[in-house]
């Protein structure tokens, strides 16, 4: 088991990529803190991880909240002593040019995606620096390498959370904070069904998607997962700063 006996905060994961990843970070034997802003859903995957005879609790957190966030995770750190890996995945999609996107829309989408990578971490640094190392992992997309179009604030904030990732990456070097993210095509996800199902013709723009990945599919949450897991285990013990694109190949498929 490649993360036994290591304490895991999963946020999101009470669907999508979040919940495979804690499934898995559980399987390979981490305990796993279950956040998500849906109680009910944070308390399932916990309970589901419970059964399989693994390590789990659930954790009702709103990433975008400072005031919550500073109240809870000192609580979550004390109760386990110590925490290894954070994994910055909760995420949302709002479509839109920029044109029609509201202030709202906007500052939403960047609260959720980005500012709560920030909070999350700025929060956790100072535990992870006094227990001599930790590891941060974050959720970013291959919309961070293109541009799409009607999405404006999504490639936006996942951009930021590339960029975001290399910076962290450079500050925490020196304190053993190891920083990386993954950047996955399409997944199949309620996420990303979200998105199709805001398009005009939201059959066709799935079908447009399974197109653009040259291995013939959509992506799977597990696949995302087990890139997570490589880089929250030792055998990532060299890598920092890095952005892992988990695609189906569809970033080599573009002119």
């Amino acid at each position: 088991m490649r993360l036994k006996d290591k304490v895991a905060i999963v946020t999101g994961s009470g669907a999508g990529i979040g919940r495979a990843t804690a499934k898995l970070f559980a399987h390979e034997g981490a305990k796993v803190i279950c956040a998500d802003i849906d109680d009910s859903k944070a308390n399932e995957i916990a309970e589901e991880i419970a059964k399989d005879g693994r390590k789990a609790k659930s954790l009702k957190l709103d990433v975008t909240d400072e005031k919550e966030i500073s109240k809870v995770l000192p609580h979550i750190i004390e109760s386990e002593v110590k925490i290894d890996i954070l994994v910055n995945n909760a995420g949302i999609t709002v479509t839109g040019s920029v044109e029609d996107l509201t202030t709202k829309e906007w500052d939403r989408q960047m609260d959720t995606n980005l500012r709560s990578i920030y909070l999350m971490s700025n929060k956790i640094w100072k535990h992870f620096k006094n227990n001599n190392g930790g590891i941060i992992l974050n959720t970013a997309s291959i919309a961070s390498k293109i541009g799409i179009a009607n999405d404006a604030a999504y490639c936006a904030s996942k951009a930021g959370v590339e960029m975001l990732t290399r910076c962290m990456a450079k500050d925490g070097a020196s304190h053993k904070i190891r920083v990386n993210c993954i950047c996955p095509g399409f997944v199949e996800t309620p996420n990303i069904q979200g998105y199709f199902d805001a398009q005009p013709d939201p059959q066709a723009a799935r079908e447009f998607a399974i197109s653009l990945h040259p291995i013939g599919r959509m992506g799977r949450p597990d696949d995302i997962a087990k890139g997570f897991v490589f880089l929250a285990s030792d055998d990532a013990e060299w890598i920092t700063g890095s952005s892992l694109v988990i695609d189906g190949g569809l970033l080599t498929a573009l002119p």
